[in-house]
């Protein structure tokens, strides 16, 4: 089939790789402009340039919404568009425009977390298993037809630098898988329950600020979550910015006031976490290492010299 592929950063990539190295005729690639946004610096890998070394006309787009686009699209002719990590809305008139439509590749089990960083919101809510989606792209986000959908296992130590490397080793079987189908003529494709459906935002500084009125668990999970090459969680620590890059959920049980500094337990300092933690029946989150403000790294129990205080939301 005759393909063009609409996609950015190593996702993108991969999708782009797996079609050149299909039976498919890559016709044309359309992709975003490079971006200083702190999320779509990580796993940069340039879908232009891959197009680009092997003569594959490129055409860069915030969004694919104007004439000249269009026109391009029609000469063409694609077969079909294959789209991944597309940050932008496609209308009907392009994803309705080849013969076969659009097939979307989405890193989550549509038809769950749908959106914005799957892996991520996925690992903080300690989903057991996570994957990779191809769909018929509709006038619903993430909501066409599952034509392939592979996953993999979340495991206990997981953090989603460990599922991005496992889910982006699937985009290329599911992606050619797919096209195979499509091409040889089957259209009975699996109808999403959208009762099941779930929608999530893109992450912001404000969605790695740590509530100690989380549970223990949850937090730990967000830590995880939040791995490098990812923006680490933060709190504060007498008015000052203080990363969390790596913690455990304590042994034992602490009650008192979210956010107390109590305890040494280990390589960890425990932190009073959870909003019923007065009962005195939570775990509390034993950090193990920080970043500070002004950029170094030490054990938690080379920083916390002395217990009492508190971590704060907050300056």
């Amino acid at each position: 089939m005759r393909v063009v592929m609409f996609g950015y950063q190593t996702w993108g990539h991969r999708t782009l790789r797996a079609l050149l190295d299909s039976e498919h005729d890559v016709v044309m690639v359309v992709t975003h402009p490079r971006s200083e946004h702190a999320y779509e610096k990580i796993w940069s890998d340039s879908v232009a340039d891959l197009a680009e070394e092997h003569g594959v006309p490129v055409l860069i787009r915030n969004r694919p919404d104007d004439e000249e686009l269009f026109s391009a699209l029609e000469e063409a002719a694609p077969d079909i568009i294959v789209a991944n990590n597309w940050r932008t809305w496609i209308p009907p008139r392009i994803f309705n425009l080849p013969r076969h439509g659009t097939l979307n590749v989405h890193d989550s089990l549509l038809p769950a977390y749908a959106g914005f960083s799957p892996l991520i919101w996925a690992l903080i809510n300690g989903e057991r298993e996570v994957g990779v989606t191809a769909h018929m792209m509709d006038e619903e986000l993430d909501a066409g037809d599952i034509v392939v959908q592979r996953a993999v296992p979340v495991g206990p130590k997981d953090t989603a630098t460990d599922l991005f490397h496992k889910t982006v080793d699937l985009i290329a079987p599911v992606t050619t898988g797919a096209l195979d189908l499509i091409a040889s003529g089957r259209t009975d494709f699996i109808q999403q329950d959208r009762s099941r459906a779930s929608f999530f935002h893109k992450r912001s500084a404000e969605d790695i600020r740590i509530d100690w009125n989380w549970p223990a668990e949850d937090l730990e999970r967000l830590v995880r979550a939040q791995s490098a090459p990812y923006p680490s969680a933060f709190t504060y620590h007498k008015g000052k910015r203080l990363e969390i890059l790596a913690a455990v959920v304590s042994e034992g049980r602490y009650g008192g006031t979210p956010g107390r500094v109590f305890y040494r337990e280990g390589n960890g300092v425990v932190i009073v976490a959870g909003a019923d933690a007065r009962t005195g029946r939570n775990h509390g989150l034993a950090i193990t290492r920080i970043r500070t403000q002004d950029g170094e790294e030490m054990p938690a129990t080379d920083y916390f010299r002395s217990m009492g205080g508190y971590l704060t939301g907050r300056p």
